[in-house]
């Protein structure tokens, strides 16, 4: 007889199956301690966008992060003994209490170290009813300085069932101020649940330890740096390391710095292999905890700016798994928890958005060298990218600029002086690659990875590939992209045509769609510009490829006639992230119509560009890369990304949370314009006009060369503290067709360009 309780067994199976690969960690065995899911502990609430401490930050920190998530408190005692929270024992880093008190700065020794400020030890809770808060990292947003009251720990009961961390620290400053801290949170922790207290102080943890097993809250003792000497016993926090045995005798866990467990070092480069610490950790029964996480600090290089693979490096690794992060960003952990995590190597992306590369992987290599487009293709770009360039002989080749300056090592080089000032391309002196043989680019010069960071905020990009890889000719580009039959195809951008044809004779557009049909690229090609004039002599000539059509100034709106026109001869429209939604000092406005207005054109919309450095993205998405892009293709609906940082991109795609109905909090787009209306930025200045049709329409290019005319010598120009020198040689240029032409050209052009 068939066994019939085999068909609802089966069910069961398909259904946990089910759900095992449609929501991440669930059902799945964490590495951690318990095998639980590892802890978000949000330090000062959502600290690394509102002032740490702030009603604001822990309000969001509670209703977006994960349902487990934690709120870290720093607690200090106010002159009658009520506990507040506050980032710092000396006020005037996190609060304006020197603006209410001018005179109110004292000068205390904190474990024997002289400091000079405002100690809540010297006011009553009434004393600070007027202060607010202020951020603390001086690098971040001051919009939300002065908006928030201190909170008291008793405040944080306000929010729905809380789950408090107390962080202890300086207990004898307090009891030299006659204040008991042992009292006070032994009378917090019978009154509320708390689930977590730590202290870096051995004698403080191991008096209240005991004390604190009747309730459910845990002792975690706290590592502070390597260095560092711990209060009570005056050993070093890295000595204190080969004791855990004994610190399993009154705590349940530690907290370390997080290069405790995997070390940078000076050159922000990650060690090989992690420490010891989390293994050692789990042999003496402690779970481990993990500081220092933040969207906007240093990262190791090998994160590639990002934050959430700094997490999965520390929560799924395959090796082992903290049991929790402390953090300023606590939505980001949360969505490298909750959406990133367990999530199999090998199966296959969603392919939505489409991802298309710029200058390759630009962010990790130099931008458009044969390493930077192999990691492109490695990390899951569906199209790689070619800006065509012409050299003096004539050869096409893949540069990031047309201006050598941009892209290599020319401002190093004997070539430095090789320059012209040629207004229709820049305003200022350049050295075109018009001006250079194919040879003489590669035997003196080198790739430079760009540094689009550097000179406002002195922040680098991989120094140790600063000058890795080779630039590749078309054909070679083309070569690459063939052999790589995961791609979709290749994205050929083609600027300054007009002035390559009209002034040197070179007709680019010609001779890359030569290129192409010599290849035999059997993937897709898209012809990239922000020339209409291009884009319409190549549907004339081949209908087979796609064409893109690049908007480079910001636009906050379009008239109906000009996407019609765009519509005419495009098949895709590239649009700046800014077009899409503009904003004030890196808060984010409403969110214009451009995107709706090209769909319903039928026009796919790709916005650009996408980075990983938390400079690259607005305040309202926290500094999160990934939060960006979700931004833009579940909030706006852009069809595609043009991005130095595919490798992120395809982490998205790949997430379960970016394609399940049910979105959890801490994945949903944010809303633009909430921060905006809650903060008292300055106003903007008077929108532009819409882009019209008079932006869009061009002359078709011309069918053959025109005859330079007679124009006087420019005036050099002026030296200059940065950039290129004044020029000083003629700018030269040649045909592929002709020698006596190239000579002609470079001759002409000689007369008007010095």
């Amino acid at each position: 007889m068939q066994d019939r309780g085999w068909g609802p067994r089966l069910l069961f199976l398909a259904l946990l199956l089910l759900i095992q690969h449609s929501t991440p960690g669930a059902a799945l065995k964490w590495l951690t301690l318990d095998g639980k899911e590892p802890l978000v502990i949000a330090k000062g609430g959502h600290s690394g966008l509102y002032p740490d401490s702030s009603s604001q930050g822990y309000g969001t920190a509670k209703d977006y992060s994960l349902p487990s998530a934690s709120l870290w408190c720093d607690v200090r005692l106010t002159k009658d003994g009520i506990g507040i929270c506050l980032p710092e024992l000396n006020m005037h880093n996190c609060t304006d209490i020197s603006n209410w008190y001018p005179n109110g700065a004292k000068k205390y020794t904190v474990n024997g170290v002289p400091q000079r400020g405002w100690f809540s030890v010297d006011y009553s809770l009434g004393d600070l009813d007027k202060v607010t808060l202020n951020r603390s990292i001086l690098s971040r947003s001051d919009i939300f300085d002065g908006f928030y009251q201190i909170l008291t720990v008793d405040d944080l009961q306000q929010l729905k069932k809380p789950r408090l961390w107390l962080n202890i620290q300086h207990d004898k400053f307090y009891t030299d101020h006659k204040l008991n801290m042992t009292s006070y949170l032994l009378n917090i922790t019978r009154t509320f649940a708390v689930g977590y207290v730590s202290s870096p102080e051995l004698s403080f943890l191991r008096r209240v330890a005991p004390r604190l097993k009747g309730s459910n809250t845990k002792a975690i003792f706290r590592f502070l740096e390597l260095g560092e000497l711990e209060p009570s016993t005056r050993l070093t926090y890295g000595s204190l390391l080969n004791n855990l045995t004994f610190i399993s005798t009154f705590a349940s866990g530690i907290m370390v710095p997080k290069n405790y467990i995997w070390p940078v070092n000076k050159d922000l480069k990650l060690a090989s292999a992690s420490t010891s610490v989390a293994q050692d950790a789990r042999k003496a029964g402690l779970k481990v905890f993990a500081a220092g996480f933040a969207n906007d600090f240093d990262f190791a290089y090998d994160y590639s700016f990002d934050p959430l693979k700094e997490y999965l490096n520390f929560v799924d690794n395959g090796n082992f798994s903290v049991d929790g992060v402390l953090t300023d960003s606590p939505l980001t952990a949360s969505a490298a928890i909750g959406c990133l995590s367990h999530i199999n190597s090998s199966a296959p992306s969603s392919g939505k958005p489409v991802v298309i590369s710029y200058g390759g992987a630009g962010g990790m290599f130099p931008s458009c060298t044969d390493l930077a487009y192999k990691l492109a293709v490695e990390d899951g770009a569906d199209y790689i990218d070619c800006p065509v360039q012409v050299t003096k002989d004539g050869v096409l080749v893949c540069m990031p600029d047309i201006d050598l300056f941009s892209g290599t090592t020319i401002s190093n080089s004997s070539f430095r002086n090789r320059i012209s000032r040629i207004p229709a391309i820049k305003s200022t002196p350049g050295a075109y690659t018009f001006n250079f043989t194919w040879e003489e680019i590669q035997k003196n010069l080198k790739p430079e990875i760009s540094t689009p960071y550097l000179k406002d905020y002195g922040l680098l990009r991989n120094p140790s590939k600063r000058n890795a890889g080779a630039f590749l000719n078309l054909t070679k580009f083309l070569a690459l992209a063939k052999e790589n039959t995961s791609l979709s195809g290749v994205l050929i951008s083609i600027e300054h045509a007009p002035f390559l044809l009209e002034n040197l004779g070179f007709g680019v557009t010609d001779e890359v769609l030569k290129a192409l049909n010599a290849s035999d690229l059997k993937q897709e090609v898209i012809i990239q510009s922000t020339n209409s004039s291009v884009l319409k002599k190549v549907q004339q000539l081949n209908s087979s490829y796609k064409l893109m059509y690049k908007i480079e100034e910001p636009i906050l709106d379009i008239e109906a006639s000009a996407v019609k026109d765009i519509a005419g001869f495009a098949s895709f429209v590239a649009v700046s992230k800014t077009s899409i939604y503009p904003d004030n000092i890196k808060y984010l406005l409403n969110k214009t119509r451009v995107v709706e207005k090209f769909k319903a054109e039928k026009l796919p919309v790709f916005a650009y560009l996408f980075q990983n450095e938390f400079l690259s993205v607005s305040w309202d998405v926290y500094n999160d890369p990934i939060a960006d892009i979700n931004l833009f293709v579940k909030g706006a609906g852009v069809e595609g990304l043009i991005t130095e940082f595919p490798a992120t991109a395809e982490a998205f795609r790949r997430s379960p949370c970016s394609r399940g109905n049910s979105t959890p909090p801490y994945w949903k787009p944010v809303t633009p314009g909430k921060l905006v209306n809650m903060s008292r930025l300055p106003a903007l200045p008077p929108s532009p006009p819409p882009l019209a049709d008079s932006d869009v329409v061009e002359p078709p290019l011309p069918s053959a060369p025109i005859p330079l005319p007679s124009v006087p010598p420019a005036p050099a120009p002026s030296p200059q503290k940065e950039g290129p020198p004044p020029a000083t040689n003629a700018a030269t240029s040649s045909t592929a067709s002709s020698a006596a032409i190239l000579l002609l050209a470079a001759a002409l052009v000689s007369l008007f360009l010095i």
